[in-house]
């Protein structure tokens, strides 16, 4: 029984619904549910009941909240022991990327943080959700993510500190073949899930400025920024990845802009940490990114 499924069923308990629960736990609904869906499949029983709206937990499992209780605080204590025993030297340097970034941003971050840790480092990529999840569980040192104004923020930001180290642009590019296409009426694009942090983007940001009459016809979709250029390289169609990403493709022309027909949408690169948990350690690992990460790097 993992520390992360007691928490996320107590979740469930303390706030009455999957909703809130999943507001609780700093993650969007669609993501909470799919959690949900792996924790019951991964200890073979089922937990919620479907038949009510809101979903709750079963009868039978509200009834061991007790023992749920003892055991996540028993194993916070032991995690924490762990940690403590192992002390503050003698480990890498953590930090989380959200996936749509961990390609281009990782190697400059890892470049400024390798001289000055003996133990070297660690990179993590995961989902913008998770990313904050790893950052408020002490998993990680810090997390580095893409942040849009207009998108809906997952977790309140006086939780975190936060500094922008860099600008990025998400950008509709193609192959030169299918450049044509896209001053069409009917433009084959690969497209995010809604329920991705680019997707979001896409739907908020990019969708309510494409021009009247045009037709967007998604031929593959994938919340993958590194499988929709592989795509997009394939002559798929039209895709908006982020200019760091595409940059030397864009150089060697096998990637052109079409931003001249469709609408981009600026994007920060934010690295954040939980406040009030700064070391010396930790302040020094921040500091010195903070002051020599340098943003043409990512080009």
């Amino acid at each position: 029984m993992r520390l992360e499924w007691i928490e996320d069923i107590l979740a469930v308990l303390d706030s009455g619904s999957l909703v809130r629960a999943a507001e609780q736990r700093f993650v969007t609904q669609s993501a909470f549910t799919r959690r949900v869906r792996m924790i019951e499949e991964s200890l073979g029983v089922e937990l919620f009941d479907r038949r009510r709206k809101p979903i709750t937990l079963l009868p039978g499992i509200a009834t061991l909240e007790p023992e749920l209780r003892d055991l996540g605080a028993r194993l916070r204590k032991l995690r924490q022991e762990l940690r403590m025993s192992a002390g503050m030297s003698g480990r890498p340097v953590t930090f989380v990327c959200q996936h749509a970034i961990t390609a281009t941003v990782s190697p400059a971050i890892v470049r400024l943080l390798a001289d000055i840790n003996e133990d070297g480092v660690r990179v993590r990529s995961a989902n913008l959700d998770e990313c904050l999840m790893q950052l408020l569980a002490n998993e990680v040192d810090f997390a580095v993510s893409y942040e849009a104004a207009g998108t809906p923020v997952i977790t309140p930001p006086e939780s975190f500190d936060t500094v922008t180290l860099a600008s990025d642009r998400l950008i509709p590019v193609c192959t030169p073949r299918i450049q044509p296409l896209a001053s069409g009426s009917d433009v084959p694009v690969i497209g995010y899930p809604s329920d991705v942090f680019l997707g979001r983007v896409f739907d908020q940001m990019i969708s309510p400025q494409l021009p009247s009459g045009l037709h967007l016809v998604t031929k593959a979709e994938t919340a993958l920024t590194l499988a929709m250029q592989q795509l997009v390289m394939s002559d798929i169609g039209v895709a908006w990845l982020p200019e760091t990403l595409v940059s030397s493709h864009l150089k060697t022309g096998h990637l052109v802009s079409v931003e001249t027909m469709l609408p981009s949408q600026k994007l920060d690169v934010k690295m954040m940490r939980v406040k009030d948990r700064s070391t010396a350690r930790s302040e020094a690992i921040w500091a010195h990114v903070v002051d020599r990460f340098e943003p043409q790097s990512l080009a």
